[in-house]
């Protein structure tokens, strides 16, 4: 499989898990992507998004019992796309977020990288 061309994709991390939050953003920077964040909580999620230049986002379901998708929801009326990361597959998800793109956990980097070039397709 060849690995798509990522290089300088802004792409929004929200993980509260910083082990995995650190993982992923290692992945990023080895595909030449540009990490946005990491955001830990939904409140910092939102003000990075509300704030930074972001080209689509990976996002992590549940935040220390906290749904993610007042986030999603914020992403798609921008235009922004998105995946979830879940070890759950879309079993988590609202009826709305059906057929999302997820990337399920545990992943490896070239998981990653064919959900990112997903998600680069959709970028206007």
């Amino acid at each position: 499989m060849s690995v798509p061309d990522l290089a300088g994709l802004r792409v929004l991390v929200v993980e509260d898990e910083m082990m995995v939050s650190m993982l992923i953003e290692d992945m990023l920077t080895d595909l030449g992507c540009i990490v946005v964040g990491p955001a830990a909580r939904l409140d910092e999620a939102i003000a990075l998004a509300e704030s930074e230049q972001i080209d689509c986002a990976v996002l992590d379901v549940n935040l220390g019992g906290q749904p993610i998708f007042p986030l999603a929801d914020i992403l798609r009326a921008k235009g922004a796309p998105f995946a979830f990361a879940t070890g759950y597959g879309d079993a988590g998800l609202r009826d709305v977020d059906k057929g999302s793109l997820v990337l399920q956990k545990p992943f490896r980097e070239t998981d990653l990288a064919r959900i990112l070039g997903e998600l680069r397709a959709k970028v206007g």
